[in-house]
């Protein structure tokens, strides 16, 4: 493990208790432009998410549509009325194939994007420690009056993410600031994810909200509006 990753793990709450944990429950609202331009608005701003941490799956339960959704990279199942309708999707990423910006997202669709990103936030930077990924610390960043030291990160091909190559910046006490990706099946669409908020749950600290921008040309120069996606936090719980 790199100087800079094992810092931020140490301050996120470090591998051993990280270790001893199996999954995180949260309450969340997740709003944003992306959503309205999907033709989805208001789709996840009351949802509950299950994320196992050691294994990609995320469960989410959306408040008042009778809907239950179970993301896995290999397949995903969205449950309706009270379980008695099932819908299940092999190979879900292959059903973004031909889309434009513009085109509306189905359950699927949904079900995917959320899932990919949700179980890489709420895993950061312990995911980092995986078998199979590859960090290298990069040059140092300056924002918002401080240094912020960068990770960049290459994600191995078995687990769903936004795509292979990342970057983590972490301020002066080893807390994530941003993170910055392109999104595969959003044709290469660029997010910086800011985090802030954190709050110490079971001795694990997470960033209970993130705000998430486009950002342009090889500076990363973030686009303030619009808010693409927006994620609050409510009830967190890890077991």
């Amino acid at each position: 493990m790199s100087e800079l990753l094992n810092l931020a793990v140490k301050a996120h709450g470090g591998l051993e208790r990280w270790n001893q944990l199996k999954s995180i429950n949260v309450q969340a609202s997740i709003t944003g432009g992306i959503w309205y331009v999907k033709s989805r608005p208001d789709v996840l701003k009351d949802v509950v998410i299950d994320a196992e941490i050691h294994h990609e799956k995320v469960v989410m339960v959306f408040s008042g549509q009778d809907k239950t959704s179970t993301f896995q990279p290999e397949l995903i199942s969205v449950a309706k009325n009270g379980g008695l309708d099932v819908e299940k999707w092999e190979n879900p990423e292959l059903t973004f194939e031909g889309h434009s910006l513009h085109t509306s997202w189905e359950d699927v669709h949904v079900v995917y994007f959320s899932g990919e990103a949700l179980w890489t936030y709420l895993t950061t930077p312990f995911l980092y420690t995986y078998p199979g990924f590859i960090t290298e610390e990069i040059a140092p960043w300056q924002e918002n009056g401080e240094t912020w030291r960068r990770l960049k990160i290459i994600f191995p091909d078995n687990i769903a993410s936004h795509t292979r190559e990342q970057v983590s910046y972490f301020g002066p006490d080893g807390l994530i600031r941003r993170h910055d990706y392109t999104v595969d099946i959003l044709g290469g669409a660029t997010g910086a994810n800011y985090a802030t908020n954190y709050r110490d749950v079971n001795g694990i600290i997470i960033p209970t909200t993130r705000r998430i921008y486009a950002y342009e040309g090889e500076g990363h120069k973030v686009i303030s509006d619009p808010l693409l996606v927006a994620i609050d936090m409510g009830e967190i719980t890890l077991s």
